[in-house]
């Protein structure tokens, strides 16, 4: 279906994208009203567990949630930090992938109890796109209050990429 490279790409455009959203709301945070707020915590909480019950996923471990959110809405700045160490080990997952596993497949269990199985590959593929949707919510909910978003399309990334190195990411490696 996909070469390990379109995976790679992949996940370093999700940290990217990530990154510089989460750079955007520490600078927004202040202005957006109350209601608002509490919608983009919601919201990348719970992009940060469904990547954490994947990443535990891919690993055969358990992990431990019982719903796809965090019992307690963590505050933007943990969520940022958490999304960061998230993305930095998927980049790290998607760049050492074997081109043997990506099509292995893989049983595990919803939060909600109902089984499942997807491939490796679908799995990278369903957080990636998962996370895009929900940035978009997020950007929706900046615009609606004057604020620019973080222009997140892979073009975008792939424009800036000759530019600079992964770690130059935003947020990444302590950059803002």
């Amino acid at each position: 279906m996909f070469t390990t490279l379109a995976y790679r790409t992949l996940m370093h455009q999700k940290r990217w994208a990530t990154n510089g959203l989460n750079a955007v709301l520490a600078d927004a945070e202040d202005g957006l009203p109350d209601d608002d707020r509490v919608v983009v915590r919601r919201l990348l909480d719970h992009v940060q567990t469904v990547d954490d019950i994947f990443s535990h996923t891919l690993e055969g471990q358990p992990h431990g949630h019982r719903a796809p959110r965090s019992s307690e809405l963590p505050s933007l700045e943990t969520l940022a930090r958490q999304a960061r160490t998230t993305a930095d080990w998927y980049v790290a997952y998607a760049d050492t992938l074997d081109p043997d596993r990506v099509d292995e497949t893989i049983a595990f269990t919803f939060t909600s109890g109902e089984p499942a199985r997807m491939t490796r590959g679908e799995i990278l593929l369903h957080v990636a796109t998962h996370a895009a949707g929900h940035r978009g919510q997020v950007a929706l909910l900046l615009q609606k209050n004057g604020m620019q978003p973080w222009p997140d399309r892979l073009t975008d990334f792939l424009a800036a990429a000759p530019a600079r190195s992964p770690q130059e990411a935003p947020g990444a490696q302590g950059t803002p």
